[in-house]
This record gives C-alpha cells, structure tokens and sequence, in this order.
C-alpha cells in the first residue's frame, strides 16, 4: 500500500475507534472482500453488509480488547515468539467450572504457558455431542461449567495474565437441535437453505456417495441422514446429530461471522476453527479440502483483523500432508488465511519413528511436503491432544523408503501401539476400523503410549525411565520444531488411560475418553513409582519449556530446515534465524549413542553449547554423545 493510499484523517491526535475503524478497514477490506466475491459471485451488497456487520461488533468491543487490538497491531507477529507455550484442558476435568479457572493460573504460570486452549464449552445438546463438538447454542456456556460471564471473566484472568484464552468453534456443522436446525425441520424456508435437504427419493445424496468418504465408519456409517419425521435426508458428515451447513448460501457465512466477533467481544483471543476441510461440497469429489474452503478461511480471519485484530485462528484440518499446508496460506492465500494449524503430520512421524526406530520416513515427510516457514502464520506442534491418531502415511511416500509398504506400515503402527508387537512398549486401542481397507486409528495417552502405563504395571523403574526419557523427548520436538508447541493436559505429569470411560453410558461408546483423564493434582505427591516419576516428567517439562522461551532461534519467524543424516537413528533439522543457526538433535535410541558432527553438517573444530541444557554440548572425537532418547539444541559459542 502506497503512503498517498492512506485514508486522511483530518483530526488531532489521539486517533478516534471510528478513525482506527477506517484504517483497518483500509488495510484489510480488500483481502476479505475479495474471496467473497469468488464465493457469492451473485449476491448483492456484500460490501455494505460486511461493513455494517463489522462497524457494530467494532462499536461494542470492550475498552481493554481495543487496547489489545493496538497492541497487537503494533506487534502483529506475536503469536510467533519462542515465548507463546499452550495449554489444553478441558474445564470441568482442570479445574471444575469457568468461575475455577482462574485458580489454577499459578500452575499454567509454572509451565510458562501464554496460550490456553479451553476445550468445547459452548452449549452442547444433550447426551453424546460429540466430545462437545455438536453445539446447540454458540452463545451460550455448557451450564455444568458456567455462564457466557464466568467465560468473560476466566478471560479477563487470564489476558492479565499473560495468557491467551482460546476456544472452539465448529465450524462445519451445528446440533439437530440447534435454533437455527429446529426452524429448519419445522419448514421454515430462510433455516432450511442453511443446510442440505434432500427429498427421500432424491438420487443426489447416493451420487455424492460414490466419492466421499466416511469419517466415522463404524458409529456413524454413510454421510447422509433419514428422518422419517420429516420425510427428508439431511447432509450429516460426523453423525445423525451433526447437521452440516450450506456455505453456498452467503447467509451462512454472515451468521457465522456475527456469532464469530460477538464471542470475540466476550475475550476470546484465539478460535480453534473445528472441521474445516468439510465445509465446502461438490459432487464427484471427497467434499475435503477445496479451494472454496480457503475462501472461506481467508474472508474470516481478514474480515476479523478489521472488528478485532487481537484475534487469530487456528486451522483444525488432519488432513494429508499435500493439503495440510494450505491451510496456513500458500499462493494468493500466503499471509491471509489461518494463523496457525496442527502439525499432525509432526506427531504421526514422532509415533512411527518411536515404534520402527527409523527416521528415513520422517526425514522424506516434513522435508518434501512442508515449507521451512510461511508468512504470518506457523504451526500448533503437539504429540497427544484428546483426538485419536490417524496414521497418515501415504502409499507415495512410503514408497520412497526401502523395503516399506503403506498399508503395511500403517497396520504395523496399529498393532504396536495396541501392544500387539514384538517389542511394543505401548497400551493403546483401535479406533473406527474401517474394514473395507484394512486402516484402523489408535487411541492412548502420550503417557500410555509412550510404555509408562506397561512399566507403572510391571513396577520396572528402568522402563519408567526410558517412558519418561520418550515423553521429554517429544516435549523436546514440539518445543523447538517451530510453532506454538501445545502441551494436552496431564501429558506434564504422565497421565495414563483412563478406562473408566466404559463405565459412564454418554461416553462408553467413544473410545477417544481413553485419553481424556481429569487432572490428577496429587499426581506428584508421594514415595511411590508413579509419584517419582511424574515429578521427573514435570520437571522435564518445565526446563524445556524455559529453555524455549529463552532461545530466540526458536522463534516462529525462524526458517526449519530438515537435515538429511544418514546415521538413521536421530532426527536433526536447523532453524535459521538471523543470529544464528540452531541445530536440533533427537536421538531415537534406547541406548546411549553417538552422532558424527559432520553428518549434521557442523564443523567439529568450533566450539558447540546445548541450549537445551544451558551448558557445554557432549562432544568428543567429532561425536555428539546422547544418552537414550537424548535432544540437544546445538548453536556455536556459549
């Protein structure tokens, strides 16, 4: 933008909000008119609309969240520093309700966490929604957890305290029960067009069929919906209670956006935009990962950046690699679409890795398919969060590894980390096999996975140790792979399984509460095995946590560089920041094991520090020395 293009403001300083209004307006109007225009070629008035929409919720923005907006107009980068650590809980089982939260900052504190993700609390409808995923009021609180003003004030706490509040918002779907569903099958024709009805004999749903696939085969087989009731099949990609909106009709996006800012203006900092791959249909295709879906995106959070600058977004697309880095901006999407997304690729190829003992997958994945870095906007890196883990690993690359099959592989994963293996270490659990190809996800905590759960069983203190040394080990990737590293409540003090789920009937059916504990705040406490361990694993995870934050290298805006080393027992990359380059090592090891410098591309005469452990790097005779599962962050000099 030219200087000259600069809207004039005749008026002395300060700057009024309605002068703010037209500067941001300025600088963001187009990148957000513009993918609407794409998308609703023939719709009138979307220009005075969207400005109308943005004018009011700008107008009822509370003072302290226009101080915010300024602030991170000034720094808009923010959310890249090697600083930003998160946090993911869910509420009742972190601290209770809302109005709890607020006493447990001092423990996100001791974590250096600057990012809280709060995990579904919006309204669900009732009995199973889904993880909470199925809302049926977006502007109101789960009651068992609060209000909408204990969340404004848990956000209040939490902004002054240096942490950024996030929530979920879904949006591929609604409830059957939602407002807006309940119209709809009572007829009304403005509701109805917010969704896809089809009449019982419509042959459109079986053609749209032949190409998609199922998310949840076994609960929820098909993409489609009967109700007798009304006579009519209803588009329901999750399950029967999940209605998936129309995006087509311009009308959704309106009310999207206004519920959007409206839960902006109660102190939501970041929105986790759930199920976006799914929002956009066309026939003969998946229904996954189109191009409108980026429109979509990009109209958003541009369209955000006017009303509430403070405010950014978080990509929850696990998709493929190929598809996966859309999602934060490639082509003329690059800077304006999502500011953050999951990493899951990250976290399969730590699994794999961890089960196999062999990095060549790894290194072929993120080095081929991943940019070292993108513009305003970076990866949510994380090992275990409350989902299951989808083995995505493709046919294509697998195949660029010797004496490697896909399917086989991913079989392989399956059986090892159910604890079916030679070998196996893991206590996991199949998710949603899908017998026709064989494929089935794997449930567990990182703890459990990682052979905590094996060991604490067998009271065997040495494999505690090596479960303990994988959990650092993965706080460790996370922590310096660049991004937001994303710590799931619990994984700081190796939570294991939770199989009381079966015995709760809203939730036996969904086998992912496994690895969805309640807090165990006694966790540390104690002489016992399990007590020693989880106070090693803590501490683990603070000192990492700490030496991230005091490592600039490991600033998002620092290119990631996956580094080739043909040792095939450690995983290295460089991050190239402007000071210097940093380099990463995590040994996959068991045992003890030596690295020769110059396969990491480092000279052997200089001087090396750890920054990981703030002293000397273990060199001798050319060789990097790491204990089992050892990480070390290498830079020249002290």
């Amino acid at each position: 933008m030219e200087f000259s293009d600069v809207p004039a403001l005749d008026r002395p300083a300060p700057l009024s909000d309605a002068d703010l209004f037209e500067l941001r307006w300025h600088r963001n109007a187009a990148d957000a008119l513009a993918p609407l225009a794409r998308l609703y070629p023939d719709a009138e008035g979307l220009e005075g609309r969207l400005r109308d929409l943005l004018l009011k919720h700008a107008a009822e923005r509370p003072e302290d969240l226009r101080a915010l907006d300024l602030a991170r107009d000034v720094e808009p980068n923010w959310f890249l520093s090697q600083k930003m650590v998160g946090y993911v809980f869910y509420v009742d089982r972190f601290a209770g309700t809302l109005a709890d939260v607020p006493d447990r900052i001092p423990y996100l504190k001791s974590l250096g966490v600057t990012y809280a993700h709060m995990m579904p609390l919006l309204k669900p409808r009732p009995g199973d929604s889904d993880g909470g995923y199925a809302v049926m009021d977006y502007r109101a609180t789960d009651p068992k957890l609060g209000t909408m003003e204990d969340l404004s004030e848990t956000c209040r706490a939490l902004r002054l305290a240096g942490i950024s509040p996030c929530i979920d918002m879904v949006l591929n779907h609604t409830a059957k029960e939602h407002d807006w569903a309940v119209r709809a099958a009572e007829g009304d024709p403005e509701h109805r067009a917010l969704y896809r009805f089809y009449d019982e004999g419509d042959p459109e749903p079986a053609a749209y069929e032949e190409t998609l696939l199922e998310v949840f085969p076994n609960q929820a087989p098909g993409n489609f919906t009967l109700y007798p009731e009304i006579g009519q099949r209803v588009w329901t990609t999750f399950n029967e209670f999940q209605w998936d909106l129309n995006w087509a009709n311009p009308e959704v996006f309106f009310r999207v956006l206004d519920t959007i800012l409206w839960l902006a203006n109660r102190g939501i900092e970041v929105f986790r935009l759930d199920a976006v791959a799914f929002m956009w249909k066309r026939l003969g295709t998946t229904c996954q990962n189109l191009p409108e879906v980026h429109d979509i995106l990009q109209a958003i959070c541009q369209a955000t950046r006017i009303a509430a600058p403070a405010v950014i977004y978080k990509a929850e697309a696990i998709v493929g690699p190929r598809d996966l880095v859309t999602y934060l901006g490639q082509g003329r999407y690059q800077g304006r679409e999502s500011n953050l997304a999951y990493h899951n690729n990250l976290m399969v190829q730590f699994w794999s890795v961890l089960a196999s003992g062999r990095t060549d997958l790894m290194e072929h994945v993120l080095s081929t398919h991943f940019p070292p870095v993108f513009r305003r906007a970076t990866w949510a890196t994380y090992i275990r969060c409350h989902d299951d883990i989808g083995w995505a690993i493709t046919e294509e690359d697998a195949a660029q590894v010797p004496h490697m099959d896909g399917p086989a592989h991913r079989a392989f994963l399956a059986a090892f980390y159910r604890g079916e293996t030679s070998g196996s270490f893991a206590r996991g659990a199949d998710f949603q096999v899908n017998e026709a190809t064989g494929d089935r996800r794997t449930n567990g905590s990182f703890a459990s996975l990682a052979g905590l759960e094996a060991a604490l069983e067998a009271d065997d203190e040495d494999a505690a140790n090596l479960a303990a040394d994988r959990i650092r080990l993965g706080h460790a990737l996370i922590a310096g792979y660049g991004g937001v590293p994303l710590i799931y409540m619990g994984d700081e003090v190796g939570l294991t399984n939770d199989a009381a789920f079966a015995d709760d009937p809203a939730k036996a059916a969904d086998g992912r509460w496994m690895q969805r504990p309640a807090m165990d705040w006694g966790r540390t406490e104690g002489d016992g095995l399990g007590a020693r361990m989880a106070r090693r694993i803590l501490s683990d995870v603070r000192h990492v946590m700490e030496r991230r934050k005091a490592t600039p290298a490991l600033s998002g805006i620092a290119p990631t560089r996956i580094l080739q080393v043909a040792d095939g027992l450690v995983f290295a990359f460089a991050r190239e920041a402007d000071d210097g380059t940093l380099t990463a090592v995590h040994g996959f090891n068991r045992e003890p094991h030596g690295v020769p410098l110059d396969q990491l591309g480092l000279d052997p005469d200089l001087d090396w520090h750890d920054a990981l452990s703030a002293g000397p790097a273990r060199i001798t005779d050319g060789y990097l020395h790491l204990p089992a599962y050892g990480v070390a962050w290498l830079v020249e000099g002290g």
